[in-house]
């Protein structure tokens, strides 16, 4: 049963996410919770490993859950199941890319999906940081401390070096911040 279960419920999210990865957090998010797969602390725990291990964030997230559901097996089924859509669109697009693309109709539907990405993304990372600072109802001062901090370097870090932090060099300073805070 299970096993079914993973396999339908990452065979929507790889079927209905449109924008890549961080699109399809609350979608996953909706799928892990309603199933009780995981606690909303555990999924953010999740998402922070996902985003920093090679690989496609929902790949990792589908194979994170299968694996923590069903081992294994779970783990080839889940990340099987949310790779699966992708696979038939893309052999797909490349049968009818050349004709389809040109067309007005479609044009503007891809045109149409573009902020509709980028309000989900945005939606999904403002809900994870109210989450984070505000984790047990209360401000909670370390964890907003870090997140601005964090925010000042990110957009600050333009001004200063004169370009843009590599986001490999952002991840392992994120990194090192949350051991120095957490892990002493």
């Amino acid at each position: 049963m299970i096993f079914w279960e993973l396999f339908i419920g990452f065979l929507k999210v790889g079927a209905f996410t449109f924008g890549g990865g961080y699109a399809a957090i609350p979608i996953i998010r909706e799928l892990v919770l309603s199933n009780g797969w995981l606690s909303e602390e555990t999924l953010a725990h999740m998402i922070a490993v996902s985003e920093s291990t090679p690989g496609p964030i929902m790949v990792n997230m589908a194979t994170y859950v299968g694996s923590s559901q069903a081992g294994l097996s779970g783990a080839l089924i889940a990340t099987t199941a949310v790779v699966l859509p992708s696979f038939f669109i893309i052999l797909l697009v490349m049968v009818v890319l050349k004709t389809v693309i040109k067309n007005r109709y479609v044009q503007a539907v891809l045109r149409g999906l573009k902020p509709c990405v980028i309000g989900i993304i945005l939606a999904t990372g403002g809900f994870m940081v109210f989450r984070n600072c505000f984790r047990t109802g209360q401000l909670n001062a370390a964890d907003t401390i870090i997140t601005v901090l964090l925010a000042l370097i990110l957009f600050g870090a333009k001004g200063i070096l004169k370009k843009k932090i590599s986001p490999i060099a952002f991840i392992l300073l994120s990194a090192c911040i949350g051991i120095i805070a957490y892990g002493f």
